[in-house]
């Protein structure tokens, strides 16, 4: 069981470098600036989305067709694109007015969505075909999304006083585009 964890832990850790879930963290700490919260919302949300994997991936896998699941993903990447394009009302300023619990409940959200159809989500029903236990596979899984995450959490915390928003918010609309591209022409 050890063992499982710690092969699933390196595979989600080393595959979440530069995924698109590192640069959500990245636009929310800089946006809201509530870390703990965040993290939170990381980890349940990836606690049920890599536990859905586990368990019902397969099933998804066999009914959507990969073409289905690739114009799927692209529309997701674009959606998200346009949703980093919209500004907060006050633009270069944290989110002071939002609680701790909705950003809690925002993070959760976001990455739940963002790990549909990713590689790391992928990976996780692939582990947990591999490997008898399923505990061991999302609780590995999970903290290797953690550890690859919370980096970037604490880091655009720190930088998001010296990051002004509506560039980070173009940059990541310009990522999420240019990903959404790539899913189509892969």
């Amino acid at each position: 069981m050890i063992q499982t964890f710690l092969v699933c832990t390196a595979v989600v850790a080393l595959g979440e470098i530069g995924d698109k879930t590192q640069l959500l963290s990245l636009m929310l700490a800089a946006r809201y600036r509530r870390p703990s919260a965040i993290i939170g919302g990381i980890a349940l949300a990836t606690l049920a989305n890599h536990a859905l994997a586990g368990v019902v991936g397969n099933f998804v896998q066999r009914t959507l067709s990969p073409e289905l699941l690739r114009w799927l993903v692209a529309a997701a990447f674009f959606a998200v694109a346009l949703w980093a394009l919209k500004p907060d009302t006050l633009d270069d300023e944290p989110r002071t007015g939002v609680s701790s619990m909705n950003v809690l409940m925002i993070t959760a959200t976001a990455f739940f969505l963002a790990e549909m159809g990713d590689k790391t989500q992928v990976a996780t029903v692939l582990l947990a075909a591999r490997f008898q236990s399923l505990l061991a596979v999302v609780l590995g899984t999970t903290a290797g999304m953690l550890l690859a995450d919370v980096p970037v959490v604490l880091f655009g915390n720190a930088a998001a006083t010296r990051l002004p928003l509506k560039t980070v918010r173009i940059v990541a609309a310009v990522l999420f585009a240019a990903l959404g591209v790539l899913t189509l022409l892969a």
